[in-house]
């Protein structure tokens, strides 16, 4: 496992919540927008489990809708707790990503 996938694994949990925060949607839906998003790296593999663990965890509330294709989709939409994750994820990666501009501010590279 490369560097860029273990910073991806902090932060998809926040992503994920933010995506289906926008609308209520499906796990197929939610990895096609990662990658719309320029989240790449991610396979279906990754999200399906913890999309089991945020809805576990009271996050997230699924509903079986039909599909207009195959079988039944479960689409997730954010629970209260959810929703107060979100705004949590959300104030500490502004905190976060701050401070970490503001030390790289004046980074070039390492090969100066």
């Amino acid at each position: 496992m490369n560097d860029k996938t273990q910073l991806l694994k902090g932060i998809l949990e926040g992503c994920i919540l933010k995506i289906i925060h926008d609308e209520t949607t499906y796990g197929y839906e939610i990895s096609e927008k990662l990658k719309a998003y320029g989240f790449i790296e991610i396979c279906e593999g990754t999200i399906y489990p913890l999309l089991l663990r945020l809805e576990k965890n009271g996050l997230l509330v699924s509903t079986k809708i039909n599909s207009p294709v195959g079988p039944k989709r479960k689409y997730y939409s954010l629970s209260e707790e959810g929703k107060k994750e979100l705004d949590e994820f959300y104030q500490n990666w502004q905190e976060i990503s701050k401070s970490v501009n503001k030390l790289f501010a004046n980074y070039k590279g390492s090969e100066q």
